[in-house]
């Protein structure tokens, strides 16, 4: 019982009416002109219906009236868009029509139902109700208070029925185009891409210099040296400095999404990552083979986090062990490999979500990366074209 009495609860409930409502007003003022056209209400809305704007204006007292609790990124939502179709400009017009016709009978329906409940008890008082065209002919009875109840529960499937039905149709007639679901999908898109982006961002350069602070750490502890202990004090202000930039830089992109990201570092910095390595404890052969200033941007930036991530995961898991970086530019592509001895288990939280983020920033750029054991080394190659 109380399932079948929640929506008399619901504010839309009392929203949809009124929505339902809204076109008798004007078929309301056109009555006083002239009752006997009055069909002439629906021969008017035709010509409204193709102004671009009416589709946009319906579509906000649908959402505000029909949809009050839906999201306004839900792609399913009742677009606000004018018509840009003529197909959208149709549909409009078959909304209009079908929103008057469906006023005609929420009208009378919630006029006179409760009137007819009102009349049976009047006339179960002992007064004859001739006002009421039902009523008029039946005679005084007690007995029709008995029935005083049945107008009111046809008003009340009325109303929730023609607010369901009418929030349908709005869907339906009123609801995003093909060309806005797509546009839609497309922003939503953009959106995860760029939280992947940042998620990521934040990983590498976070993971990193979190990395190097707990392997410094714990070289220091171990050696009882004071001289060692400055470097890996230093290496771990400088890594931290590092990181705090880059916190600080993503946070302004999440702050102003039209923040250019220039100031992101590329593979000219890449000393900056070996010598933080090297302090680590790793003992770094790098090869650098043609001219890495003239790698585009994109290319540069992402390789610079493929090499930032590759050199966390072996202070990760392998520790102050050789390590062989080698890149490579070329006329068409660039080549970045990093290779150390292979531990016999790689222990440690966060097992594979590095590897797959390198995987990830080499396919959106056309290339392709290699990573797992290779003759007794653990390697990363990858390979990112330039054009």
């Amino acid at each position: 019982m109380a399932r079948l009495l929640r929506p008399l609860l619901r504010g839309t409930t009392y929203t949809r009416l009124l929505h339902l409502w809204v076109p008798m007003l004007f078929v309301s003022v056109w009555m006083f002109i002239d009752m006997s056209k009055p069909w002439v209400p629906a021969l008017v809305l035709v010509p409204v219906g193709l102004i671009p704007a009416v589709r946009m204006g319906e579509g906000v007292q649908a959402r505000l009236l029909l949809t009050p609790g839906e999201r306004a990124t839900d792609i399913s939502v009742i677009s606000v868009e004018p018509s840009a179709t003529w197909r959208e400009r149709l549909r409009t017009v078959l909304w209009l029509e079908v929103r008057l016709a469906l006023g005609w009978v929420a009208g009378p329906v919630t006029v006179w139902l409760p009137l007819l409940s009102y009349g049976l008890v009047e006339t179960a008082r002992g007064r004859v109700q001739h006002d009421i065209p039902v009523l008029a002919e039946a005679s005084p009875h007690w007995a029709y208070a008995l029935l005083v109840p049945l107008p009111l529960v046809a008003l009340y499937a009325a109303v929730v029925g023609l607010g369901e039905l009418i929030t349908v149709l709005a869907h339906r007639f009123l609801g995003p185009s093909a060309a806005e679901r797509l546009a839609a999908l497309e922003e939503r898109t953009e959106r995860l891409l760029e939280r992947t982006r940042i998620a990521r961002e934040l990983h590498d350069s976070i993971g990193h210099a979190l990395t190097v602070a707990v392997v410094q750490a714990g070289a220091a502890r171990a050696a009882g040296d004071p001289a060692f202990t400055d470097r890996a004090l230093g290496a771990i202000e400088e890594t931290g400095r590092a990181a705090l930039e880059d916190l600080e830089r993503v946070l302004g992109i999440l702050r102003e999404s039209e923040r250019p990201v220039s100031s992101r570092p590329t593979l000219v910095d890449a000393d900056r990552l070996l010598e933080s390595a090297r302090v680590s404890g790793a003992k770094i052969d790098a090869e650098l083979t043609g001219p890495v200033d003239t790698v585009p941007g994109p290319v540069s930036r992402e390789g610079y986090r493929i090499l930032q991530e590759s050199l966390t995961n072996v202070l990760r898991h392998a520790g102050a062990v050789p390590v062989r970086v080698r890149i490579e530019v070329t006329d068409g592509a660039l080549g970045l490999e990093v290779r150390n001895p292979l531990t016999a288990e790689i222990p440690g939280p966060g097992r594979g979500s590095g590897l797959r983020g390198i995987r990830e920033r080499a396919g959106l750029l056309g290339g392709r990366a290699r990573t797992g054991p290779d003759q007794g080394d653990w390697q990363v190659h990858v390979e990112l074209p330039l054009r």
